[in-house]
């Protein structure tokens, strides 16, 4: 069964860093895409970026320029680096996972890991 274990969140000072890693286990199968997705108190879940494993990356307005997603292909392990840390960046950090087999999309999630920017 194919999991995806989080980790690196916490509590950091606005303008601090943090930097979040997802390994997904329980697979031989590399991950087409890998990503990460938020979700603050009241708020929709929206798309942070992701990463495809041709390395084309994609990012959220709201942190283009400040986080930067990265992969290990062989490793199917997906890192955020946080920089610049605002407020507005409190949430849960969800990793995304999925693969594209034969005949269907294979989705996967993380359980989340919490960001604090204290305003």
């Amino acid at each position: 069964q194919v999991q995806l274990v989080e980790s690196g969140g916490g509590l950091v000072q606005p303008g601090g860093s943090l930097r979040l890693s997802c390994a997904a286990s329980g697979t031989i199968f590399s991950m087409t895409v890998m990503g990460w997705y938020r979700q603050a108190p009241g708020k929709q879940r929206e798309l942070v970026a992701t990463i495809t494993n041709g390395g084309d990356t994609n990012y959220a307005d709201s942190v283009r320029g400040r986080f930067t997603i990265s992969r290990v292909n062989d490793k199917n392990t997906v890192y955020l680096q946080m920089n610049t840390l605002k407020p507005e960046d409190t949430a849960v950090y969800v990793c995304k996972a999925y693969r594209v087999g034969a005949y269907r999309q294979y989705d996967y999630w993380g359980q989340g890991t919490q960001v604090t920017v204290p305003s």
